[in-house]
């Protein structure tokens, strides 16, 4: 185990999530599942109480923990794009999967986990300050998925 893991709580299902995201994302995995020694509160013995993994590189536990708790927009993966067909991969993966949209680039997946599809693009003009970022902020306001063809305009003026 890494020194600094991700913890995400699920109500019971984990091990689903976890293999989808393996599926979805580069350098993603899934490893360990380890099951309940015992009964605890939210699982019964012997199921799936967690399961390691990895989202683009980034170690995480998913733990098992029943409804006691939900996930907000407080906590997000953001996952940097080259491209709009890159950008369309992620967002359709996690919308088409019964997750839900959002505004500026934000959507959640089915489990109720916020991710920003964020093209490259979009934050190098907000790193170039001034007008173009001004620029690029004010067309992002109006999407939800990022449209990279309209950021790149809004840059150029």
């Amino acid at each position: 185990m890494k020194k600094n893991t991700l913890c995400l709580w699920y109500d019971d299902d984990a091990e689903e999530a976890a293999h989808f995201y393996a599926r979805t994302f580069p350098d993603s995995a899934v490893g360990a599942v380890h099951r309940a020694p015992s009964d605890f509160p939210g699982g019964k013995a012997d199921t799936v109480l967690t399961v390691e993994f990895t989202v683009c590189g980034i170690p995480c536990i998913g733990l098992n923990g029943g409804k006691a708790f939900k996930h907000s927009e407080a906590f997000s993966f953001q996952i940097a794009t080259d491209n709009q067909e890159e950008t369309d991969r992620y967002w359709n993966a996690i919308v088409g999967n019964g997750g839900t949209e959002s505004a500026c680039g934000w959507c959640k997946d089915k489990w109720g986990l916020s991710w920003q599809i964020t093209p490259r693009v979009l934050t190098d003009a907000m790193a170039k300050g001034g007008d173009v970022a001004k620029r690029a902020f004010a067309a992002m306001m109006e999407m939800g998925k990022i449209d990279v063809a309209k950021i790149e305009a809004a840059v150029r003026g």
